[in-house]
């Protein structure tokens, strides 16, 4: 009943607190860690001046924090500093009408920079008068169609609103997104490239697009425009995209469980070909009978006893002709699964799979058999919910039971990419959204009942199960068993992953925003956004794995520490977050010679677990000190 109480009385002040993005001008926490740096500070243009100038004109002015193209004859003006691999990101705020652009790879060789470098347009999508779109490569790129509308994708916001755009330039690859939607890709001195720029206005000027570094222009075309929020990370060298850490603690990753066989799993299948082992989850029953189990992604259940020395392992359960898992559509399969609070009295507890044929997440309850605590009949299944999925990714997945006894789902948006069809942002969808529902009572003909506080009860045409809404694609929450605050990790789109603490009746944003940044350029959120406590960038990582507040009692230096880590980038972190000021404190590297885990899990005593795909069933990790 305390704990209880403390849960309630720290979301209270979480609710009551959201946490706000960084002011104009500024660089977040996480930007500063991961090296990015202001090229406008909202006060001094000392960065900039003008082409084949000294300083910057008199055209130029600082108003409002915002560096304006206001006066006739302002003259384009370049970046001090020359730059050949970089990000840069830059809001901008067009005028009626207006045209102006960024260029880049300039240098002061030809009379004007356009000779140069390469333009991405910015303009007034509506009036403005030219053919070629904001965030377009001028002449040489545009964005695909809209599988939506089937017209060209437009994620502008109109005149006199903030735009944000993000450029990324590397010998190797670069990328335009506009208010977070990707544009385009392309590849500098390409073939494709040559034979885009052959066919453009371009073709004419013998230096177009070869310098391999250069400056950074803004265009004076005549009209009004407003930039804040220029910020830039140099990527050049071996390694430059900093990993955003305040230090490293001394741990180490080692196998759990080296000696393990898994029942009724080979290496190989029936016709002699290499199989993997995907172990998604692993949990405890709660019930002190010092076991593990550990969910294959394909659709069997292991328990075993939870020693470093065990071997042998038992089938717990075999869903695997009822579960739809293929390689190439690896976000569906056995995603979920949690026991009963009274699981040692009732013998229930509840997953989450894909059911054949696949695009349909079913949560089921099960109970274990009475004349063996090892086995359960599939028989026993009583399907509690149902969810038609228009797309095989984004399906969330984690199931927990909350410190009220509810049960908690997460649901990613449906799938594809920018949320087609806006689920996050409707309540009237289940997509997108972490719900909440009484499993132990049965109302309207459903097998379960909907909590009488849930936020959305009273709310015409919203889904009562809804806890809260906003989310991507979950992909692990947990409850702190010491506080009962609820940290869900959303993975990202194009630019952004992100931590958040989830709280009763939240909105997180997504699809109008991607952690802390604007998304797309028509949809604005249907209430105020709770920001994340963390993100990171996609220089960092690019596919964040949610873990658990650390209370175990073999690693104190852990203990209170979100653990996380990045599957594409293969870092594990530890994130010390102080709940009374409601901010980070710290980040700290777990060096771990880059895996890859899919999901982490706790045992009965709050040690934390994490694995790997592996072809050898050797993928289940824990810590030790080094």
């Amino acid at each position: 009943m305390q704990k209880t109480f403390l849960w309630i009385a720290v979301l209270a002040s979480l609710s009551l607190n959201p946490l706000l993005a960084v002011e104009p001008n500024n660089l977040s926490q996480a930007e500063k860690m991961a090296g990015w740096e202001l090229l406008f500070d909202g006060k001094s243009a000392e960065n900039f001046r003008n082409y084949k100038k000294d300083d910057i004109s008199d055209g130029w002015v600082i108003e409002d924090g915002n560096l304006i193209r206001k006066e006739k004859g302002a003259g384009d003006i370049i970046t001090k500093d020359q730059y050949s691999s970089f990000e840069l990101m830059l809001d901008y705020k067009i005028s009626k009408g207006g045209n102006s652009g960024l260029m880049f790879h300039v240098t002061e060789t030809e009379d004007t920079p356009w000779r140069t470098g390469p333009e991405i347009q910015i303009q007034d999508n509506v009036d403005g008068h030219d053919p070629q779109k904001a965030g377009w490569l001028y002449q040489l790129y545009q964005p695909s169609n809209d599988p939506a509308s089937g017209e060209v994708l437009d994620s502008t916001r109109p005149a006199g609103e903030w735009n944000q755009l993000y450029v990324k330039i590397t010998p190797n690859q670069s990328e335009i997104n506009m208010n977070g939607v990707r544009y385009a890709r392309f590849k500098k001195g390409s073939d494709d490239w040559d034979k885009r720029v052959a066919a453009s206005k371009f073709s004419k000027y013998e230096n177009f697009g070869k310098p391999e570094a250069g400056h950074v222009a803004l265009q004076d075309h005549g009209n009004e425009v407003a930039f804040r929020n220029i910020k830039i990370r140099d990527l050049s060298g071996e390694n430059p995209v900093k990993n955003p850490v305040t230090g490293a603690l001394n741990l180490e990753p080692t196998l759990a469980f080296p000696d393990m066989n898994w029942a009724e799993w080979d290496a190989v299948d029936e016709n002699g070909r290499p199989q993997s082992f995907r172990p998604i989850i692993i949990t405890h029953a709660g019930d002190q009978s010092g076991r593990l189990f550990v969910m294959e992604q394909k659709g069997k259940i292991y328990t075993f006893k939870n020693d470093a020395k065990t071997t042998e392992s038992q089938v717990f359960l075999d869903l695997t002709e009822k579960v739809r898992y293929l390689d190439r559509q690896n976000e569906e399969g056995f995603l979920g699964m949690t026991f009963h609070p009274k699981f040692k009295e009732n013998g229930q507890f509840f997953v989450y799979y894909t059911a054949e044929p696949g695009l349909i997440s079913v949560i089921s309850r099960f109970t274990v058999s009475k004349d063996d605590p090892n086995k359960v009949d599939p028989a026993s299944e009583l399907e509690i919910m149902r969810i038609e999925q228009p797309f095989w990714n984004h399906n969330g997945g984690t199931i927990e039971f909350g410190p009220d006894g509810f049960l908690y789902i997460a649901l990613g948006d449906g799938g594809s990419g920018n949320d087609p069809y806006g689920n996050a942002q409707n309540l009237s969808s289940l997509l997108g959204s972490v719900l909440r529902i009484d499993v132990d009572k049965t109302q309207d003909g459903k097998n379960y009942a909907i909590p009488a506080d849930n936020p959305f009860v009273r709310q015409k045409d919203a889904r009562p199960e809804i806890y809260a809404y906003g989310v991507r694609n979950p992909w692990r929450f947990s409850f702190d068993r010491e506080n009962g605050m609820l940290w869900l990790a959303d993975v990202g789109q194009n630019l952004w992953e992100e931590i958040n603490i989830i709280t009763k009746g939240g909105n997180f944003g997504w699809n109008a925003k991607e952690g802390n940044y604007p998304f797309s350029g028509t949809l604005n959120p249907i209430s105020p956004v709770t920001d994340p406590i963390w993100e990171y960038d996609h220089g960092v990582g690019k596919s964040i794995t949610g873990g658990h507040v650390y209370r175990g009692a073999k690693h104190p230096s852990l203990v209170g520490k979100y653990v996380y880590a990045d599957y594409v980038s293969g870092q594990i972190w530890a994130l010390h977050y102080d709940t009374e000021k409601n901010q980070v404190v710290a980040n700290e590297e777990i060096p771990s010679g880059k895996m890859p885990i899919i999901t982490f899990g706790e045992d009965a005593e709050g040690e934390i677990y994490f694995s790997t795909v592996t072809n050898n069933g050797k993928g289940i990790f824990t810590f030790k000190q080094k």
